[in-house]
């Protein structure tokens, strides 16, 4: 535990040493909050309920999730093409200390990204005149570690099995693909129709609808339930396969 933890902080203060990481993964969703809510406010309420504030946080949590994998896939990309890696593999440490340490700072990142959207969407709403529920935003928060580890989990893999070239512009194709088919931006329940089938097929759309659902605090079986284990479910089986990934990796570069 302790090397898992010693390894964790290192991971953490990278982070926090790169400019980077503060501009993708805390000031880019703030910026998108306030110029989605402006728009909101721009346009008829009945228009795009997509932007009001109580569909518009949840969304650009999720959104913000993506930014965080992509940190992950760089870092430990970063870290397989240099020598630090291969140093770590003659210590004591396991496969399993190792991606304990890169999963628990970048769980925690998220989760304090997390935090910062919701108050700034809680001091937007009351700007605007629409509170958000304080018991909401904390269960959507809860609801959001799981896809929280879905997205790490992309990254783990992405890190693993490219370099720190490569996997920055995979991890672009998946913040894209989750942001459009996601439904974080448009309302993909009222398309219908072949899209709303498409996103029916990717993990975002469901992370993002599980997000909704416990901001408003439905938890009905279609709306939240369903919704959740369908993340969860992405959520271990990408964490798995992300730690076996690296096992595997390990053993090829130590073989």
């Amino acid at each position: 535990m302790n090397r898992k933890m010693a390894f964790a902080s290192r991971n953490i203060k990278e982070l926090l040493r790169d400019p980077l990481g503060y501009i993708f993964c805390i000031g880019f969703p703030l910026i998108m909050l306030v110029l989605m809510t402006i728009i909101d406010q721009s346009i008829p309420k009945e228009s795009v309920k997509t932007f009001h504030i109580e569909n518009l946080a949840p969304g650009v949590a999720v959104f913000g999730q993506m930014f965080v994998m992509l940190f992950t896939a760089l870092n430990i990309s970063t870290d397989r093409g240099g020598t630090f890696l291969m140093r770590l593999y003659a210590t004591p440490m396991t496969a399993g200390d190792l991606t304990a340490g890169y999963i628990i700072p970048m769980l925690i990142v998220s989760v304090v990204q997390c935090i910062i959207t919701f108050i700034a969407a809680f001091i937007i709403s009351i700007i605007i005149g629409n509170t958000l529920s304080i018991a909401g935003m904390l269960v959507c928060i809860l609801t959001l570690i799981p896809s929280a580890l879905m997205f790490i989990g992309f990254g783990l893999i992405f890190g693993v099995l490219f370099n720190e070239k490569t996997s920055p512009g995979l991890c672009s194709i998946i913040i894209s693909l989750g942001g459009f088919f996601g439904g974080i931006w448009f309302d993909a329940q009222s398309t219908g129709g072949v899209m709303l089938k498409i996103c029916k097929c990717m993990p975002f759309f469901y992370c993002t609808k599980s997000a909704r659902s416990a901001m408003t605090l439905d938890f009905s079986g279609e709306a939240f339930l369903l919704p959740l284990v369908i993340v969860l479910v992405c959520a271990f089986a990408l964490t798995a396969l992300g730690c076996f990934t690296f096992s595997k990796k390990m053993r090829a570069d130590l073989g």
